[in-house]
């Protein structure tokens, strides 16, 4: 797990009375700018950018973790529709706020750039940089595993969930126990010589936490996210980078967003899966901080 030489974790109240667990490594109210808020991605958790954390909480930088409503620590999974990407980054400016923070350099793996960008479409003077990881603004249905056919896994899950609740439910609960999901899932989406098997099975436990209807409501939003209508409005210094082996989200996404994004550099993983910061995290880390050192004064 990631470790960070202070942790301060407390929870932060929305407008709507729900409770997002957040932690830094700074005590609230003593830093306004340049802090890194790493968002996951679908059903993931901050897990996915452990080595992340710890590389840039050992250079000095302030961190920023929050867990999205619905997810973990937070509260609000019992109301499902109403967890959107409109309503997390409502949740985020709330949060931001209240920690007073005036500039942020936001960072997103898959869902979490649709977060990225969907934040930037209304915020934007808050943010000083982003780092977009195999993210998408196509439909994600249309690209998915690089095919057209996913759209099918929406009205499978929900029949699943209606017909098959307790066995589907048991299987989503403790299918990370599973040797053989476990080698399914890894070769779908990572690099099975660089990632270890027991990355995986905490991977999917951690999602073994989160319920299916939540993976539907999200895999939805990422699928309608209008993003691509406002994506020329977007001025932000943006880092791509994509794995040039990722199945889940392939490669092409990411010149898509490159060519798209006006102020943006691309980075292409050589053998990097959906998750090159979790394949190769030394040239993911330094690559990261060029990019960041970049637009420092001199």
């Amino acid at each position: 797990m990631y470790k960070m030489k202070n942790n301060y974790n407390n929870f932060f109240k929305t407008s709507d009375n729900e409770q997002i667990f957040y932690t830094t490594n700074f005590p609230p109210g003593t830093v306004s700018k340049d802090v890194l808020v790493f968002n996951y991605g679908l059903v993931c958790s901050n897990y996915h950018w452990g080595s992340q954390i710890e590389f840039f909480d050992r250079l000095g930088y302030y961190i920023l973790l929050h867990d999205y409503r619905g997810h973990y620590s937070s509260s609000g999974a019992d109301d499902i529709a109403k967890i959107s990407l409109t309503q997390i980054t409502e949740d985020m400016d709330e949060l931001f706020s209240f920690l007073e923070l005036e500039s942020m350099i936001l960072l997103g793996h898959s869902l979490g750039v649709n977060i990225c960008l969907e934040y930037a479409k209304t915020h934007q003077e808050k943010i000083k940089q982003m780092i977009l990881i195999s993210g998408t603004i196509i439909p994600i249905y249309n690209i998915m595993m690089d095919t057209h056919l996913t759209g099918v896994l929406e009205p499978v899950f929900q029949s699943l969930i209606t017909n098959f609740s307790k066995p589907f439910r048991l299987f989503w609960k403790y299918g990370g126990w599973s040797p053989l999901f476990r080698k399914g899932i890894g070769e779908g989406g990572f690099n099975m010589n660089q990632v270890s098997d027991e990355f995986i099975e905490t991977y999917l436990n951690k999602l073994s936490q989160l319920g299916p209807e939540l993976f539907i409501q999200l895999l939805n939003q990422m699928h309608r996210h209008d993003i691509l209508a406002f994506i020329d409005q977007i001025k932000i210094p943006s880092l791509i980078i994509g794995g040039n082996i990722d199945k889940v989200i392939p490669n092409f996404n990411q010149k898509l967003l490159h060519s798209k994004l006006e102020d943006s550099e691309l980075y292409t993983v050589h053998a990097g899966s959906h998750v090159p910061q979790v394949d190769f995290i030394n040239a993911t880390n330094e690559r990261i901080k060029i990019f960041l050192e970049s637009t420092q004064p001199t």
